[in-house]
């Protein structure tokens, strides 16, 4: 049985550990609860000590505290029962805010760690996982967690309280009719660990479900252009009510077990309660026992008895909470594979030579893609890489931005490897226009602004001006304020490029890559931002990753990669005169005739 518990009490443990500095609210909600319950256990007393009074009279137990008639003991009950109701009031209210701002408190500290944890985790947890279960995580499971924290909690502590003052009440008034009252506990204690047993990992398919379904749905609202330009409705309407069905089933199961909980603690509670009604009625009757002691014993049964009903519901939600809670733990116990550098780069002083020194990587679970390479990129030039689909030209820039670690070799920045660079440093010296141009909601003023957020409009202008996106940026309903809508869809793929590369111009560092930076643009506007790249490129070291080798004939030097090798380095010129592989991609792409190509 201690090893089926195990799970749920290393979450516990685990979730404790991550509050650490909650610890003055939890013990102070903790408190509140304690005596709120001390109090709310008070009137069965009250009700007892007054049956006593009028039973007993001047032989009553107040009597014998000095108050002798039955006007002044009924009235010391008077003022007792409003400073206690006062009390539970005062605490209750108390218990309600503390564990309700302890909630929030939790679910934002929980949600924030996650969320930045997840933002130093490596691309390939983002290839490997979806974002649909991400979050789920981030918002569903942390809110699972929220409303047990608001009202779970602070049930079982009331719980346990009620269980050790009642039941050491009855225990010293009357321990032999105690004892019938005590018999049901232990099977509702079993029988709740059973059910706990039984009801984690029906939770934790609960939660998987959530996550399927929830990434299902993240994909089709993202893919609905595809999925309505293949028709594909029906069938993707198909696929989701199977993730939904599988999502409803699961919770059925766990909700057939757990609903079964309360009616069978319900008969417990009614052998208990017979037993002190009937055995304690017959030793009131035969003045074994005080009669305002039986009605103590008859209304405090039921206080103690009773709020077990409830333990089913509760160790639900605690279950609930639970298997969310190790989801979201999970996530920010993630290991980082990148770790941070210690050393800052200031970007003013970078002058931007690039050495890649006997370099080796491949993606997980797929072949080696670069093994020995060496590239040497001088600084202030503009290279050119070019080269087949899944030739390496991508992988280099990610390296560089160390998006994935390498697995041999280095990489170093005017001579100092980038591994010993801050992250947040050696990214700010690094502008990218990635070939998936991702804009955010908001305004075209503040995507462009985005790795600039003190820039004015004046400088947010040039940018876009530059960037050849300013005429048509004037031309939108707000101009410069106007909302792109989510990823950018209420623009063209070559408006979303132009905002980009303005947005890598504003951004000013010393080294830039364009990543296919003119695939989504017509000729005319690929020759106008040529032209701009003639500035932008100045005194400032720029890789340019094309398929369309018009954009990389101005370069100073071209490298061609294949399967991960350097097959060709030369400028468009001398690799033209070479008749290698450039040759033929280019001669391909612009439909020249040998004798035509040389003239070039």
């Amino acid at each position: 049985m201690a090893s089926s518990l195990k799970p749920t009490q290393n979450s516990l443990k685990r979730l404790l550990s991550n509050l650490q500095a909650q610890r003055r609210m939890i013990l102070a909600a903790t408190s509140c609860s304690v005596l709120n319950k001390f109090f709310d256990l008070a009137p069965p007393v009250l009700i007892g000590l007054s049956v006593d009074v009028v039973v007993q009279e001047q032989n009553s137990w107040l009597a014998n505290l000095g108050f002798k008639s039955v006007p002044s003991q009924l009235g010391i009950l008077a003022l007792s029962s409003f400073l206690i109701w006062s009390a539970e009031s005062l605490f209750e209210y108390l218990y309600g805010i503390l564990w309700r701002n302890l909630a929030q408190t939790t679910q934002h500290t929980l949600r924030i760690k996650a969320y930045k944890h997840l933002q130093r985790l490596e691309m390939s947890f983002f290839e490997e996982d979806s974002s649909g279960r991400l979050l789920t995580i981030l918002n569903d499971d942390i809110n699972q967690l929220e409303r047990f924290l608001d009202h779970g909690a602070n049930q079982i502590l009331q719980l346990f309280i009620t269980v050790l003052l009642v039941g050491g009440a009855m225990a010293f008034l009357a321990p032999g009719i105690a004892l019938f009252a005590f018999l049901p506990i232990p099977l509702i204690l079993i029988g709740s660990i059973r059910f706990q047993r039984m009801l984690a990992p029906r939770y934790r398919e609960v939660r998987e479900k959530a996550g399927d379904l929830a990434s299902r749905l993240s994909n089709n609202l993202g893919g609905i252009l595809t999925i309505k330009s293949f028709a594909t409705e029906d069938w993707e309407l198909e696929r989701l009510s199977g993730n939904s069905d599988s999502y409803r089933r699961s919770n059925k199961k766990a909700i057939r077990l757990s609903a079964a909980f309360i009616p069978l603690i319900r008969f417990a509670i009614l052998f208990a309660f017979l037993a002190i009604l009937i055995i304690g009625g017959i030793n009131a009757w035969k003045g074994d026992i005080a009669i305002g002691t039986y009605s103590f014993l008859v209304f405090i049964t039921q206080r103690l008895l009773w709020p077990l009903t409830t333990l089913g519901h509760t160790l639900d939600e605690y279950q609930r909470s639970m298997a969310s809670t190790n989801r979201v733990l999970d996530l920010i116990d993630t290991p980082v594979t990148i770790t941070n550098g210690i050393k800052t780069l200031n970007p003013d002083k970078v002058n931007g030579q690039i050495l890649f020194e006997k370099v080796s990587f491949n993606y997980k679970n797929r072949s080696q893609l670069l093994e020995n390479f060496n590239l040497s990129i001088p600084a202030g030039t503009t290279v050119g890489i070019v080269g087949a689909t899944g030739s390496g030209k991508s992988t280099l820039m990610k390296l560089l931005l160390r998006l994935y670690p390498l697995d041999k070799g280095k990489i170093l920045i005017d001579g100092e490897s980038i591994e010993n660079i801050r992250l947040q440093d050696l990214r700010k010296c690094i502008a990218l226009v990635s070939q998936e141009v991702y804009l955010f909601h908001g305004s075209v003023a503040e995507n462009i602004a985005y790795g600039n957020h003190n820039a004015n409009l004046r400088k947010i202008r040039q940018a876009a001006e530059l960037a050849e996106a300013a005429g048509f940026i004037e031309e939108l309903p707000n101009a410069y304020e106007t909302l792109v809508g989510e990823r950018g869809q209420r623009l063209s793929g070559g408006q979303r490029q132009r905002i980009a590369l303005a947005r890598a111009i504003l951004k000013n560092a010393p080294i830039l890559i364009l990543d296919e930076a003119t695939a989504s643009v017509d000729n005319e506007t690929e020759a106008a931002i040529q032209r701009s790249l003639l500035t932008i490129t100045k005194n400032r070291t720029t890789i340019v990753i094309a398929h369309r080798l018009s954009t990389v004939r101005h370069a100073n030097q071209i490298i061609v990669l294949d399967k991960g090798r350097i097959i060709e380095v030369g400028s468009h010129q001398q690799l033209l005169k070479n008749g290698g592989a450039y040759t033929d991609l280019w001669r391909v792409q612009a439909g020249l005739r040998e004798n035509e190509l040389l003239k070039i």
